[in-house]
């Protein structure tokens, strides 16, 4: 089974929601499994929006302007400007990954 793979790599700022290190699953690229997840704060989807459905299809991070380079995962950040907000900018790593659904995902 296929799962998009969200890590939260950094957090310029306080986020109420999300830890360094926290993960979350798209499953099948749409799904979000809500047994392997974190918590999912909503304002973080929205930078995932426009290319959630693209990686799930195999497109490379690199030909979507989310990677330096075709080996690395894609990069995106939330959209609280934490230096006005006084919130958090969220940095997320995606990254496709399979797995049989009795596999644990790591």
């Amino acid at each position: 089974m296929k799962y998009l793979k969200i890590v939260i790599v950094e957090i310029k700022g306080h986020c109420p929601v999300y830890r360094q290190g926290d993960v979350f699953y798209l499953r099948e690229g749409y799904i979000l499994d809500t047994q392997k997840s974190c918590a999912v704060c909503m304002h973080g989807l929205v930078s995932l929006l426009p290319y959630y459905v693209a990686l799930s299809h195999g497109v490379n991070p690199k030909d979507l302007g989310l990677s330096p380079d075709k080996e690395q995962p894609a990069r995106v950040q939330c959209l609280d400007p934490c230096e006005y907000t006084g919130g958090g900018t969220v940095i997320f790593e995606i990254a496709e990954v399979e797995t049989d659904e009795n596999d644990q995902i790591g």
